[in-house]
């Protein structure tokens, strides 16, 4: 102890001296030996694209404060840190640097291009690491894991080799969310529905028999050269007497059916829906239903395929231009209107994504779901706070479709199945047979069994969506499958901390992924916190530009200034932080404040120890020592 304090408090010396001693001497290493109530938290792994904002820095100031907290008071704490290996996102950003020096990715070849991820995961992981530490967040980092990591991997193994087994994952040709940007499939979740200004485009089909047209709108008009069908609600007088006719398709001129469908909104356009099951979700539906041809007419790519006839090879927003040209020349355009509509993005490609049929593999999440409804609803588990977030939590797990886990990128889990070169002359094919097992070994002795002894085998090139390893992050971390002394001390974690937009995303992905394998809910308690908006009061996010990086405002207040900043914001449990700040000048008010306000908390430190008389705290004993208990009927003054 010493009286020798500065009159001015430095951040930097101070926070800088204190990570050092708790990295040195592993302070916040924990043990599941000792004793004490366990309180766990997996911090949400980011994701290594480059390094953290604001965001990341508000959930872990708020969960370190619960750590530390439960630290204090005896319980056996662990805060586990770790990152995501974003399949998307990398690769997305790695082929951006492979087109700037005029290459792709197939010019590297698979295994170079990985070599690349993996150079860039070091880079950006060790950023995000530093800047974890610079936040003050005390996590065992002797526990850090990554989700591409040798132990999380085999989880990754373990769990689709046993899903597989037990019928809860197939392969299947669905309609996908197509990102012709990545070109890759994307989930429902990876899609931002924008609302923007378009049309809508009215045109004439002429009945076969020569008897008049009828007229169609769509929002989409390239996609009617893979139509094989009309559509009219069943109880629509106007159209009645056309049920179980047939229509001429212009420019294509394929015979398709009108039929009725309850699914057709007889107030959208004119009540007659186009219907190309291959590149619509509802007139997917109704195809599967009506048995009409599936006719694609789409490249992976964004262009159209050779079912397009003339404008084959054209891009699909060209080819819209030169179908509309081609029905209003041929006298089959009507009229065009303004329609404000909505319109689903790639949340990573940023382009208008394309419902494509595709061979996929898929799980079933019904049963998985229903397992997590029961948790909910008879034991009330996991329990959110804020409550309100449960019954959209709920409502989601209720209406859940089957998840489509396969991505067509090199940087990920690659999908563990192999199929048999000599059974498919090396195509993969809808009907390709597969072998599934956690090792090419494994595979090998199955396929022997199976095809004969000369098999060849090739793995399949797909690799999995990450939020498959990322819905395993609670207890994979833990080294589940395996039966460790950290998985019996540690699991169920204690708490997540994590935004609300990410409820589908992840949190319903734990709770279904480890009810599934543990039979247990993840965690007791899931804190909901909102988003630190920017000055004009829009979510901050690297890809809008109006991020802050966390470190600029620690440079210039410290750690303890940013944390308190944010920390105190969160009074509203749930609601958005909106933090001020000057571009211009890296300032920020609210932070300056808090700085202010910290120096104020070390002059009174100052103050006390300048009066110590050179003894320590303990030296001089309780000033408030206990007193006895009130003797009845007396009182306290």
């Amino acid at each position: 102890m010493t009286a020798n304090l500065p009159p001015q408090y430095d951040p930097k010396a101070t926070e800088a001296k204190w990570q050092k001693y708790w990295e040195d001497n592993q302070t916040f290493k924990a043990d599941p030996e000792q004793g004490g109530e366990p309180y766990c938290i997996i911090i949400p792994p980011p994701n290594v694209t480059g390094s953290l904002h604001m965001g990341h820095a508000f959930n872990n100031s708020l969960v370190d404060a619960l750590i530390r907290y439960h630290r204090m008071i005896g319980d056996n704490t662990l805060c586990l840190p770790g990152t995501d290996h974003a399949s998307i996102a990398v690769q997305t950003i790695l082929e951006k640097q492979l087109k700037s020096e005029g290459k792709t990715r197939d010019d590297l070849g698979r295994e170079k291009f990985l070599e690349r991820a993996w150079n860039w995961k070091a880079e950006s992981g060790g950023a995000i690491v530093n800047q974890l530490q610079r936040l003050g967040l005390s996590a065992d980092w002797s526990r850090e894991r990554f989700t591409m990591d040798e132990g999380l991997s085999k989880s990754v193994l373990a769990a689709f080799v046993r899903l597989y087994e037990e019928g809860m994952i197939y392969r299947g040709n669905y309609l996908v969310n197509w990102c012709p940007a990545s070109q890759s499939a994307v989930s429902d979740l990876e899609v931002e529905s924008k609302e923007v200004d378009g049309n809508l485009w009215h045109f004439r089909y002429p009945l076969s028999d020569g008897s008049g047209f009828v007229e169609v709108a769509t929002t989409r008009p390239e996609t009617m050269l893979g139509d094989t069908g009309v559509a009219v609600n069943p109880n629509d007088d106007r159209y009645k007497h056309l049920i179980g006719k047939t229509l001429t398709l212009p420019i294509v001129n394929r015979e398709i059916p009108i039929f009725a469908d309850e699914l057709v909104d007889p107030t959208f356009g004119t009540g007659c829906v186009k219907v190309t099951p291959a590149h619509d979700p509802n007139d997917f539906e109704m195809g599967k239903r009506h048995n009409l041809p599936f006719i694609n007419i789409m490249n992976k790519d964004g262009t159209l395929n050779e079912n397009a006839g003339e404008f084959q090879g054209q891009d699909r927003f060209v080819a819209r231009k030169n179908v509309i040209k081609r029905l209003d020349s041929d006298g089959f355009l009507v009229k065009i209107e303004d329609y404000k509509h909505t319109v689903p993005f790639s949340d990573r490609g940023k382009v208008p994504v394309e419902p494509l049929l595709s061979t996929q593999w898929f799980v079933k999440t019904r049963p998985m779901a229903d397992k997590a409804l029961e948790f909910l609803d008879q034991h009330n588990q996991p329990q959110f706070v804020p409550s309100r977030w449960t019954k959209v939590y709920r409502d989601w797990l209720v209406k859940i479709k089957d998840w489509c886990i396969s991505r067509q990128l090199w940087w990920g889990h690659q999908i563990p199945a192999w199929y048999a070169i000599s059974e498919t002359g090396g195509e993969i094919l809808d009907n390709t047979p597969f072998v599934v097992a956690a090792n090419e070994a494994e595979a090998r002795e199955k396929a022997v069994a199976k095809f004969g002894a000369n098999v060849k085998l090739e793995q399949d090139p797909d690799v999995l969506d990450t939020w498959f390893s990322s819905g395993l992050w609670p207890f994979s971390t833990m080294g589940w499958p395996e039966e460790t002394a950290d998985l019996a001390r540690y699991y169920p974690n204690t708490t997540l901390s994590t935004g609300f937009d990410i409820i589908f995303f992840w949190v319903a992905r734990m709770t279904m992924m480890a009810g599934y394998f543990t039979d247990k809910m993840p965690f007791e308690t899931v804190y909901i916190h909102g988003l630190i908006l920017d000055e004009n009061g829009k979510k901050q996010s690297k890809s809008a530009g109006n991020g802050i990086d966390p470190l600029v405002l620690i440079d210039k207040y410290g750690t303890d200034a940013l944390r308190y900043s944010l920390m105190r914001e969160t009074a509203g449990a749930g609601q958005d932080v909106r933090l001020d700040y000057n571009r211009q000048s890296h300032e920020s008010a609210t932070v300056e404040a808090s700085r202010n306000f910290t120096n104020k908390l070390w002059n009174a430190a100052r103050f006390v120890m300048m009066n110590l008389a050179g003894q320590t705290p303990q030296q001089l004993g309780n000033p408030y020592p206990p007193q006895p208990p009130l003797a009845k009927g007396g009182s306290k003054s």
